[in-house]
């Protein structure tokens, strides 16, 4: 039922591994990987060379996401990636124009990817090999990224364009915005007898 050989032996263990983490949540899916304590690994992502990867602290990562880092794959501090999302650190397009699409083909290019700290990026986004993404930028759902993202950006469609810069002002007063709002509806909450929003806030209908 299961080959012997090279390939076989060594491809079985992340089959395993990925068999494994399916049965963990995501704090302990990301100590399994071995990545940071504050990291989080949601369901069913598959992670290509996890030994290339590196992640800062306070990542998460979501359900369905492919990283592949073979070509090498860095994200950093406080960065969310999409659910669904695929990161690509090789290709094989000229082993498949050339008919030389085999197992160890030599026409297999890798370029690493590098991902900044503070990042989102949306879910079903495809980011291409060779890519760097940087600090604080923001990538909308459905993206397809082919080329640098400047940092405090925010970039969307196929390909993927700036539509969007971000400065310390902006960020501040759009936290000053969403903090006041949360702690507007915790507070209507608590009127209400409802004292289950313990983080960000609670939802329904606050309009009053």
């Amino acid at each position: 039922m299961f080959f012997d050989d090279e390939r076989s032996n060594r491809l079985r263990p992340q089959i395993l591994t990925e068999l494994v983490s399916q049965y963990m949540n995501d704090a302990e899916r990301a100590r399994f990987y071995g990545l940071p304590e504050s990291t989080r690994v949601r369901e069913r992502v598959k992670i290509i060379s996890p030994e290339n990867l590196k992640i800062g602290e306070h990542c998460w990562i979501g359900e369905g996401a492919a990283l592949d880092a073979s070509g090498g794959l860095e994200i950093g501090e406080h960065t969310s990636i999409g659910l669904n999302t695929l990161i690509f650190t090789h290709s094989s397009w000229l082993a498949n124009m050339t008919l030389q699409n085999h197992s160890g083909s030599d026409l297999i290019e890798r370029k690493p990817v590098k991902i900044g700290k503070g990042c989102f990026i949306g879910g079903l986004v495809v980011i291409m090999a060779g890519v760097t993404i940087g600090d604080f930028a923001t990538v909308q759902p459905n993206s397809v990224v082919a080329k640098d993202v400047p940092p405090r950006s925010l970039v969307a469609g196929n390909p993927a364009r700036v539509f969007q810069k971000y400065d310390d002002e902006y960020i501040q007063s759009e936290v000053e915005r969403v903090r006041g709002e949360n702690a507007r509806r915790r507070a209507l909450a608590e009127e209400r007898g409802d004292a289950s929003g313990h983080w960000g806030a609670p939802a329904g209908d606050f309009t009053e």
